[in-house]
């Protein structure tokens, strides 16, 4: 555990991450003072406790003044970037920069079982969870998905196991956080307007992996070569999984129509593809990873074999929402970039009337070229709306409009749906620009089609 009573410690951002983190240093004796860019709201009800607990809160700006005297560090709210003045100042004041599951760890002996990845994180999350908890381990999920990790200290027990899921953003600010198990699902171009470059986003994602060592698993997609290459970087045990690429070591993969388990060059039979309760190519994918992580943190097939032939997802990832007069209506807010959306789009064959857009970001819309062919209209809102547009038409897409709102979206694919078609949600597309997160959007997505 790192001491840190008596150190003056600044947390950067309110929100759940910024609130857990000040009240866990708290509690150990630290002197912590919260800044936010945003006002103060006189019903702050959070606030007002912390400032009871003897947290300085400084709403409305980042002063510089808070640097001096430095902090011992600073804790960075993940969402916020590294590029605006405030942060840059207090690096080049040598000022460590971390996020919330970095502190989190300090204070937890538990098996901690972290998983990353572009897409596919929260459902092999949840997945986890779920075969951790048919097995009597007793897990608890935290992270990127649910309760900050920070606020799981001091509540669990030490022999618990926690499943983690972290995104590239925190873990950009880890340097001592070390997973008994570290899964790196996937890589794709994603964040950029945050990270920069492809390469810079992709060290993030690597750290998740820089303090395991001999006794540690990673778990890495064998199908995938610029996470496969990962391997030779690594101290930790290799354990893979793969639909399309068996290795020959241990490891989960696909075996003409049979999931299949390899342990000390023994292979076990999982259950049939068909088996399976979550659609798509995409799950297959998340099943293969979750069976890895679950297999070797020592749960039995019999509860991989429970949960996942039970297990139908989670909100927000490919949800389907109802029928209406024999349209089938698909909440994907979750793809928050080109490459998420892939899975969903593939998901169907023809008659698919896509609302997308969001936050443009600068992502590459070309590589959904090759699936639009299913789209028969593409009805796009938000900022990245006139590049979506053009990429569509250029597709051939035979309809294509530009609308305000997530309302006129729906009633717009409602005018080119016809009974057997699917009206799918799959922005791929970040929401800021629109909603405060995918959850709000998929949410009122979901709200207005129980409404037609």
């Amino acid at each position: 555990m790192r001491p840190v009573a008596g150190e003056r410690i600044l947390v950067m951002g309110w929100g759940k991450s910024g609130e857990a983190a000040a009240r866990l240093l708290l509690a150990h004796g630290a002197r912590v003072t919260v800044t936010e860019q945003r006002p103060r709201q006189a019903d702050d009800h959070a606030a007002n406790e912390l400032e009871a607990l003897g947290a300085q809160l400084v709403f409305g700006e980042h002063p510089l003044s808070l640097l001096s005297p430095p902090p011992a560090f600073l804790v960075k709210n993940p969402g916020i970037p590294y590029h605006i003045p405030f942060v840059q100042e207090a690096m080049r004041r040598g000022i460590p920069v971390v996020t919330e599951v970095e502190v989190a760890s300090w204070f937890l002996a538990n098996p901690i079982y972290a998983i990353t990845g572009s897409n596919g994180k929260t459902t092999t999350t949840t997945l986890v969870g779920e075969i951790l908890t048919a097995a009597g381990l007793e897990p608890v999920v935290a992270g990127n998905i649910g309760r900050a990790l920070c606020s799981v200290v001091g509540e669990v027990r030490p022999w618990q196991p926690l499943v983690v899921e972290v995104s590239s953003f925190q873990l950009a600010g880890t340097e001592t956080f070390h997973p008994r198990i570290g899964a790196l699902l996937n890589l794709y171009p994603a964040h950029l307007d945050y990270h920069g470059t492809f390469e810079q986003y992709a060290e993030a994602k690597r750290r998740l992996f820089r303090n395991m060592g001999p006794d540690d698993v990673a778990v890495l997609n064998a199908d995938q070569p610029r996470v496969a290459n990962e391997a030779d970087r690594l101290q930790a045990r290799v354990v893979w999984f793969g639909r399309h690429r068996d290795p020959g070591a241990d490891g989960v993969y696909l075996h003409g129509e049979t999931l299949v388990v390899r342990r000390g060059g023994v292979l076990e039979s999982v259950l049939p593809v068909t088996a399976l309760a979550l659609p798509g190519a995409h799950n297959l994918e998340n099943a293969l990873a979750a069976t890895a992580i679950a297999v070797w943190a020592g749960a039995p097939l019999a509860a991989v074999r429970h949960v996942l032939t039970r297990f139908r997802g989670v909100e927000h990832r490919l949800e389907f929402v109802r029928t209406v007069r024999g349209i089938d209506f698909y909440n994907d807010s979750k793809a928050t970039n080109p490459s998420a959306a892939l899975p969903a789009l593939r998901s169907f064959q023809s008659g698919v009337v896509w609302i997308a857009g969001g936050l443009d970001r600068g992502d590459d819309f070309s590589a959904l070229l090759p699936e639009l062919s299913r789209v028969k209209a593409a009805i796009l809102l938000g900022q990245a709306a006139p590049r979506l547009a053009a990429v569509c038409r250029a597709a051939g897409v035979p309809a294509v409009e530009e609308v305000p709102s997530l309302e006129a979206a729906v009633h717009r694919a409602m005018r080119h749906a016809m009974p057997g078609d699917v009206v799918l949600l799959s922005p791929a597309c970040a929401s800021w620009d629109m909603f405060p997160s995918f959850e709000v959007r998929g949410r009122m997505f979901k709200d207005l089609v129980h409404t037609l």
